[in-house]
């Protein structure tokens, strides 16, 4: 007679053996339809599981991260069910769940089509209203590998021959389609209604380029229409913020086959870099940060002493010269270090905060590259505090204001913080790591904010603080981070006089608050759909004349703005003013000034804001004091 402990701490206590779907009708209907899977004793299960004895049981629904996961994992099977129903020679082989859907790959003899995706996705909502149960069944290993062997389906039985020992596996059939699965899946295919294939893209039999090329069909899945579509509509809006599309349309920079990973910045783009830059130059200066600046290659032995050879080795590049073996920096850390031990310093002289605008490279796979996101070269706002182990919490509730103080300048209001903790692969032992871990909760705790513990996602060498943003189409970006790190000073022979006139080695703090600028002026391009705040426009004002009458005004005014600071230019074509308004709104600049033969007279500009907003006439002064209070206050609100 098991007893079944719910969440509510309540219990419920049965005459024989429960399935979970029973004691979710038992609690009551409207839970017994929405039950997609049980988590018993913390283990997550079908609904079809038998509860034998006493566990603590949660009823898993579509409103449980969980249970959307399930579905999404169903959706794949019911991806491959269609598939094999269509296309019967095809054969599958995995079909994960990865963030907002899932994919399956197949192995077919000739590319799906855009068509065929078509007919896929009605086939499985054909199958979806069947409702037909998805039943749980136990093999033996050999005897599943006969059956897929037998069905042509030689991928699958691979992946099953490769599972050690003639062990018991779990397979999951629908219909007339079986698929091997640890589970848990749904009950029945009617549960799956809201979904959307995306795309096929190729992808190699295990990630190996010497086998097979399989077709991949991407879908993704959720548990209501109106969260479908709201995500499809996110999807639209994130192409049409595409920073690699905005890039080559508002000529910010472009990227080549000649240099992979790596960006071209055209004047437009690399005037939106120096304001990011000489912003950020700015932040530290006021923070107490000495800029420096490193070598950008080091001989291997350093990288050696400081653990990144054995840890990071694959992705760094290297060179030779005079039989010594060389490698690009892939971060800034063991050079700053040098910096410190540069000279003999004391407890006085803590903190020392260094910061740099470090060039890094990193070996990044051809496959990850993705336009400014994800690159082979970059440039950090990287800084390293050196301090003691008391001065770490005041350090990182410093850091964590001023962090939160540039987000907001840049539009971002919706911050989240994240600790990330010892990762398996790690330096030191795990009294440095606790130490290290509770320095982070207690600074954590000393600001005020809520925090997500991440375990497994620290750096080899410390824990982690991460800053989340969240952009204007709810998506997440991490970007900043303050990393605590006991061990890599001592690694490479840091060390300060303490008061005592002992040696003492430096706890070194990692912090970077937009982290890669490459990859922070590609978020802020999506975030701002290319329409840059006034502060951070590469081109403020583009003054713009009605006819030759009025070129040499123009210039002056341009003139004048230049002088103030403006970032300004003049469009002096032969051109009819509406069509140049109409070009210079598409470039998304701020404000575009006409002048015609009245302007010109009085000495004003008529000034047109982005978004085709007539601001009306103002003298040339006027306008140039309401726009510098604008870019003072960091604020895009209408002259």
């Amino acid at each position: 007679m098991p007893i079944v402990r719910l969440p509510d701490s309540s219990e419920r206590q049965f005459d024989q053996p429960v399935t979970v779907a029973q004691v979710a009708a038992s609690i009551g209907p409207g839970l017994a339809k929405a039950a997609l899977a049980g988590r018993v004793n913390g283990a997550l299960v079908d609904t079809s599981h038998t509860i034998s004895q006493n566990s603590e049981l949660a009823i898993v629904t579509a409103k449980d991260s969980a249970g959307l996961e399930v579905i999404r994992h169903s959706t794949a099977h019911l991806l491959a069910y269609a598939v094999k129903t269509l296309f019967p020679s095809a054969q599958v082989t995995i079909g994960p769940v990865i963030e907002n859907g899932f994919y399956y790959d197949f192995s077919f003899e000739r590319p799906f089509t855009p068509e065929d995706l078509q007919a896929i996705e009605q086939k499985m909502q054909e199958l979806a209203r069947l409702d037909e149960p998805v039943q749980r069944e136990e093999w033996q290993r050999d005897q599943a590998v006969q059956f897929f062997q037998n069905q042509g389906e030689l991928y699958k039985a691979e992946i099953i021959a490769s599972i050690p020992g003639n062990q018991t596996i779990s397979l999951y059939r629908e219909g007339s389609f079986i698929d091997l699965c640890r589970g848990p899946h749904v009950p029945s295919t009617g549960v799956l209604r809201h979904f959307k294939l995306q795309r096929v893209s190729g992808a190699y039999w295990r990630g190996d380029s010497s086998n097979e090329m399989l077709q991949r069909i991407y879908g993704t899945a959720w548990a209501t229409k109106e969260e479908l579509k709201e995500y499809l509509h996110r999807l639209e809006e994130a192409e049409k913020r595409d920073h690699r599309r905005l890039g080559k349309q508002l000529s910010l920079f472009h990227m080549q086959d000649e240099a992979p990973g790596l960006a071209f910045w055209h004047p437009k783009g690399w005037a939106l870099w120096q304001q990011v830059e000489q912003y950020m130059r700015q932040v530290y200066k006021d923070g107490g940060y000495q800029e420096i600046r490193c070598p950008q290659i080091l001989d291997r032995r350093l990288w050696e002493k400081s653990g990144h050879w054995e840890n990071y080795q694959e992705n760094m590049f290297t060179t030779e010269s005079e039989k010594r073996t060389y490698a690009l920096k892939p971060m800034n850390c063991p050079g700053h270090i040098e910096v410190f031990k540069s000279d003999l310093r004391s407890y006085r002289d803590l903190p020392m905060r260094y910061g740099e605008f470090g060039a890094c490279h990193r070996n990044e796979p051809s496959g990850a590259l993705h336009g400014l996101m994800r690159v082979r070269g970059f440039t950090q706002d990287d800084g390293h505090i050196f301090c003691t182990e008391a001065q770490v919490r005041e350090e990182v509730t410093s850091f964590n204001q001023i962090a939160m103080q540039v987000y907001h300048h840049f539009g971002f209001q919706e911050i989240a913080v994240k600790l990330a903790l010892r990762p398996q692969a790690r330096l030191g032992t795990d009294n440095v790591w606790d130490k290290a871990e509770n320095s982070l909760r207690q600074a954590l705790t000393a600001c005020g904010v809520q925090w997500q513990e991440l375990p497994g996602e620290g750096a080899f060498y410390g824990p982690k603080i991460e800053y989340h943003l969240k952009d204007s189409i709810g998506r997440s970006w991490q970007c900043g981070t303050i990393q605590v790190d006991f061990m890599l000073p001592g690694r490479l022979g840091a060390e300060y006089v303490a008061e005592d006139n002992s040696r003492q080695v430096p706890v070194m703090l990692h912090r970077a608050i937009v982290g890669s600028m490459e990859r922070f002026l590609g978020i802020l391009i999506e975030n701002h759909a290319g329409a840059m705040p006034v502060w951070l426009a590469p081109v403020q004002v583009v003054v713009a004349n009605i006819t030759e009458a009025q070129a040499d005004y123009a210039e002056n005014v341009v003139s004048e703005m230049k002088k103030q600071g403006i970032r300004a230019e003049v469009d002096l074509r032969n051109e009819k003013i509406n069509r140049k308004i109409r070009e210079h709104a598409l470039q998304k600049i701020p404000f575009i000034a006409v002048v015609g033969d009245k302007e010109k007279e009085e000495g004003k500009v008529a000034i047109r804001a982005r978004g085709n907003e007539n601001l009306g006439a103002m003298p040339i002064g006027e306008f140039i004091g309401r726009l510098a209070a604008m870019v003072k206050a960091r604020s895009d609100e209408s002259v």
